[in-house]
């Protein structure tokens, strides 16, 4: 094997003034109808941390512990959410109506994940809060969940935990292949690592369960309450809500997945997990999906500024 075949390909480039100044590097893989693949670049075989992307997997864990979640409320189960005041709402609405308090969720202090609300909060002497953390609104339903079940409510994020092997149980089902390692993420779950096929395939499961399964209900409710998912001013709220039947999920370190409602789906990581490369890198797969919409183009631009003026862009390369 050459030292060239270990290097990822190019998803996005950075064009300042015209010139290249820099790349991000990474691995995709596009699925067709049937569950094929159809388009890859890089390794889309190896396993990643799919982070964030994994959530929708999380929810559907706590249905099948027994929780009965719907509507805005399972969206937020599924949710990176931006700290806007209605996801804080019913974060603390949600804990109150199961008996539990912030004080129960292990999600560490944070600042709303949105720059804007953030410097809101922040103005308006607001401090780090557990609440606050994006992933609180999958925290409250895992606590939730082992409350109804009488489960260990203080070693909840334990791997070991029932709820975390429903859990790990749950993705390698929908991804249809064995998790290759358990880390810990971000909030302090544990986290699965799974291919970006796999990670395909997952939400291709989640879009063709039938009615009523706990993967449908989730995929309804995200599609149905994409703002609850992310927020007023993120990519997955304007692609569910501008392109029907479509589930998206992003995930820390630049992990993206989509799935269109006829089983067509995507799964993307830029491996210097560049958030900035998002946008361009998944505007090009949607249209490599067939995806034609206004809100592709939103979605793909990625300006680089000069002097306040622009003067380049971040672009797929691919």
């Amino acid at each position: 094997m050459t030292t060239d075949t270990l290097i990822p390909p190019v998803l996005a480039e950075v064009v300042r003034s015209g010139f290249v100044e820099g790349h991000h590097r990474g691995s995709l893989v596009v699925l067709a109808a049937d569950g094929s693949v159809e388009f890859a670049l890089g390794d889309p075989a190896a396993p990643v941390f799919p982070r964030s992307s994994n959530k929708p997997m999380q929810a559907a864990a706590v249905l099948r512990a027994g929780l009965d979640l719907s509507g805005e409320r399972l969206a937020l189960a599924a949710a990176s959410h931006s700290g806007e005041g209605f996801h804080l709402d019913l974060v603390r609405k949600m804990l109150a109506e199961h008996g539990l308090t912030p004080d129960d969720l292990q999600t560490p202090p944070d600042l709303p994940l949105d720059a804007a609300e953030a410097e809101t909060y922040l103005a308006a002497g607001h401090v780090r809060d557990r609440v606050t953390m994006n992933c609180s609104g999958k925290h409250a339903a895992m606590l939730a969940a082992c409350r109804l079940n009488g489960w260990d409510e203080a070693t909840y994020l334990d791997p070991a935990h029932p709820l975390q092997r429903l859990v790990h149980d749950g993705v390698e089902a929908a991804a249809g292949e064995p998790v290759a390692s358990v880390g810990t993420d971000g909030c302090g779950a544990p986290l699965m690592a799974i291919s970006l096929t796999g990670l395909a395939r997952a939400f291709r499961t989640f879009v063709l369960a039938g009615p009523g399964a706990p993967e449908r209900r989730v995929a309804d409710a995200m599609r149905a309450h994409p703002e609850y998912v992310a927020g007023t001013r993120r990519p997955d709220t304007w692609l569910m809500r501008e392109v029907p039947g479509v589930l998206s999920k992003m995930g820390a370190e630049a992990v993206q997945a989509v799935a269109l409602p006829d089983g067509r789906a995507l799964a993307f990581k830029v491996d210097d997990g560049a958030a900035r490369a998002l946008g361009p890198v998944l505007a090009r797969a949607l249209r490599l999906l067939g995806v034609d919409a206004p809100v592709v183009d939103r979605i793909g631009s990625a300006p680089l500024l000069g002097g306040a003026e622009r003067v380049g862009e971040v672009r797929a390369a691919f």
